[in-house]
């Protein structure tokens, strides 16, 4: 296991500089009033407009872009429950070469397809599996450099161009509320945000199931929880990793744990009042919002992703919520 080397807030320049590099494989998404009675005046920050319906792409196209040819000649390998698999497969098709992806056995069917589609490579293992990948930053079995999905200086720098456009497009932001599932978007953001929006806090949105985060500042130390699978699957780990931990409890104001029925009932509301589609985990953060605990001013929701199966999102136009 490689030995673990604790990550900083990118600067400014790291995340101008991702910008550039990202250039025509992200697009700048908008940023639209959410017309609705609420605690506070709510904006949506739609990266499930991105081309693979995934913020994840930012940060891929950021670390991707910085390897040179000899590190990309064997190919890249990355651990994803789906959406940085789409991203890395994206940008490495377009690049012309291998990406292979180890992804846990319960990924959604809609994102694997997706990653299929795009050219890449699954390799299915079981969950405890796939999460060791991520703890130990590599999967020996498969040749190729790794790309790891959160805690990767040029992914978290990558995703804090995310937070420049909020800044530039609601420059008086108050608060931001993030999905949180390794911690490379939120504090991507944040470090952004410190640098062009300074007063604004980010908060981390997490669900009931699984909140390594709200754990973590609660024991004051990265602590591993009872993990259990839902259908929110692109947030929530068994833990918050030692390496992210100083910047995640430097840079955000406070973890704001939903349930699975709010979370349903986010994405029912962004389907009738938004006419967007998004997963789980997008959703997290409008039902935090709409919990009143990030503030009653101009609150930015990031809705993180739109890759939900259309089993699921049957059931939740049904008005019921996933199992």
């Amino acid at each position: 296991m490689p030995a673990i080397e604790l990550l900083r807030p990118p600067s400014l320049g790291e995340i101008e500089a991702a910008a550039e590099r990202i250039r025509g494989s992200a697009i700048r998404t908008p940023l639209l009033r959410l017309d609705i009675d609420a605690p506070a005046e709510i904006w949506l920050k739609l990266e499930n407009l991105q081309p693979i319906g995934s913020f994840k792409i930012r940060g891929a196209a950021s670390a991707l872009g910085n390897l040179s040819k000899a590190e990309l000649a064997g190919g890249v390998v990355t651990a994803s429950a789906g959406n940085f698999a789409q991203g890395a497969a994206w940008c490495a098709r377009d690049m012309g070469i291998a990406c292979d992806v180890v992804v846990p056995d319960n990924a959604p069917r809609a994102k694997l397809d997706a990653i299929t589609r795009l050219g890449a490579q699954i390799h299915p293992v079981p969950y405890d599996r796939w999460w060791r990948a991520i703890v130990e930053r590599g999967y020996p079995d498969l040749g190729g450099r790794f790309v790891h999905p959160v805690a990767d200086p040029d992914v978290v720098a990558g995703n804090g161009t995310i937070g420049l456009e909020i800044a530039d497009d609601l420059p008086d932001v108050e608060s931001v509320v993030v999905p949180f599932g390794g911690g490379g978007l939120s504090s991507g953001i944040a470090a952004a945000l410190r640098a062009r929006a300074p007063a604004a806090k980010v908060y981390a949105a997490e669900v009931e199931t699984a909140a390594p985060l709200a754990a973590s500042l609660a024991a004051g130390k990265a602590t591993e929880i009872d993990h259990q699978p839902s259908f929110v699957d692109g947030i929530g780990g068994k833990s918050v990793m030692p390496e992210m931990w100083p910047m995640v409890r430097e840079l955000l104001a406070n973890s704001l744990v939903v349930t699975l029925d709010q979370v349903a009932d986010a994405i029912r509301l962004l389907i009738s009042r938004a006419k967007t589609i998004a997963e789980g985990a997008g959703a997290a953060s409008v039902a935090a919002a709409f919990s009143g605990r990030a503030g009653n001013g101009k609150v930015v929701c990031v809705v993180s992703g739109g890759n939900l199966d259309a089993d699921r999102l049957r059931t939740i136009l049904d008005g019921r919520t996933p199992g």
